[in-house]
């Protein structure tokens, strides 16, 4: 036997591959040289590919039985964000298995898809199978910043390696929701990722008339932003429900028994459940200031003062979103992007959903299949310009009092072992059958 998922997951974990931005921070090549390590061992021929020293990706390519069906590509990154180890319980790069759990930074962002993927091949190899089609696996570089030295860069400048790809699954889906019914039962939710809202993040700028601070001055930079910034923060975008929120909405409404309101989205919504917050941030987009710079010196108004917004965007909004953020910034505010990454939306209905939903009820006979919208974003929105249908598709089992949506980026990070395990049996149907 070879080693066990946890193990391999542990083993990922305790090399610190911190993404601190604009390529700062921990290399990833400890990570790739392992990852690689592992391919070979499965018997495929992996390549190391950096745009600069130690920020490694690798890709591989598995060939299948069928060279007429179109390739799937497995992508997952290995930079992990940082971690103060003063505010764990445990060193957060230990990997220390306790209490059923791997701990440590990255365990489930997203190391352990990493190695649930490793775990599969070497089965395979040992086994002596594979897949139907060409499988191409990407295991890529600063995802947790904005992808330049990863997946961005590879599809820029190494596309060849995903010709014939015509799907991608990767981060943040196919892992249990379990969530109440009217009545009383527990319900297996599985989300599928089949869209994520585009990245439009914003930089406003406001110019004034700098001068002494106690005296007056009508032309106040400051002032001309928090005002604005106000405005901002205050309003309240109107419901837009795209084809994934939808179906999201529609189907768990059916699956939990709750009655489905189309003209009081909010309140149907807040019906069901832990399942709230997988819908409650896409059904709409959003504005949210973050960053404040201004001044040097409290006695001098400064002529400039400046803020940054995490915007957020659904498919087909952002022409009317950016109009409608002008009218509310008002004259003497400018705009410009710190970020722009367009939203990703994939088909529902697919056979590769289809085969998705059948993998995870190989292992969960009741599960519940939803496609869903994240709120955030992936190395989809990198691959999706190949024209790869993207899915988020990382599935674990997880218990109905394990917090998951605590566990990525946040303080003491775990996954469970027995969620690894069942991650690799419906991987391995998944990837074989697919």
């Amino acid at each position: 036997m070879g080693e066990a998922v946890e193990e391999l997951c542990s083993r990922l974990v305790r090399i610190d591959t911190t993404n601190l931005g604009g390529g700062a921070g921990n290399p990833e090549r400890p990570a790739a040289e392992l990852v690689a390590g592992r391919l070979g061992d499965a018997g495929l021929a992996p390549v190391l590919l950096e745009r600069a020293p130690g920020r490694s990706n690798v890709v591989a390519r598995w060939p299948g039985t069928d060279p007429t069906l179109p390739a799937l590509l497995v992508q997952a990154h290995l930079d992990v964000v940082p971690a103060d180890p003063a505010e764990w319980s445990r060193h957060p790069f230990s990997g220390e298995i306790h209490d059923g759990y791997v701990w440590g930074r990255g365990s489930v962002d997203m190391k352990d898809m990493v190695a649930n993927v490793l775990t599969v091949l070497a089965r395979w190899a040992a086994e002596g199978r594979g897949p139907r089609r060409d499988v191409v696996f990407a295991f890529v570089a600063d995802e947790e910043d904005d992808g330049q030295w990863g997946a961005h860069w590879l599809v820029q400048e190494h596309a060849s390696l995903f010709e014939g790809c015509a799907a991608a699954i990767s981060e943040s889906g196919g892992y249990t929701v379990p969530a109440r019914s009217a009545t009383g039962e527990l319900v297996h939710l599985y989300p599928v990722g089949t869209a994520e809202r585009g990245t439009s993040h914003l930089r406003l700028t406001a110019t004034g008339r700098a001068g002494h601070g106690s005296r007056r001055n009508d032309d106040n930079a400051v002032e001309k932003l928090v005002h604005a910034l106000s405005r901002l923060a205050a309003h309240r975008w109107p419901i837009h429900l795209i084809p994934t929120v939808r179906a999201f909405i529609d189907r768990v409404g059916t699956a939990l028994g709750a009655p489905v309101d189309w003209n009081d989205v909010d309140a149907t919504i807040a019906g069901f459940g832990n399942a709230t917050k997988m819908v409650e941030n896409v059904v709409r987009n959003s504005t949210r200031p973050t960053v404040l710079q201004a001044g040097y010196k409290v006695n001098v108004v400064p002529g400039v003062a400046q803020a940054q917004v995490d915007t957020r965007v659904l498919p087909g909004t952002e022409a009317v979103m950016l109009a409608e953020i002008d009218r509310l910034l008002g004259p003497g505010i400018t705009r410009e992007y710190v970020a722009h990454q367009p939203p990703v939306e994939s088909r529902v209905d697919s056979p590769w959903f289809d085969a998705m939903a059948a993998a995870l009820r190989s292992q969960d006979p009741g599960a519940v299949v939803v496609p869903y919208c994240m709120g955030g974003g992936t190395d989809a929105k990198a691959f999706s310009q190949l024209g790869i249908e993207c899915f988020g598709f990382a599935p674990l089992l997880l218990s109905p009092d394990f917090d998951y949506r605590a566990m990525a980026h946040g303080v003491d990070e775990r996954v469970p072992v027995e969620g690894l395990r069942f991650g690799v049996e419906v991987l391995d149907r998944f990837l074989s059958d697919c």
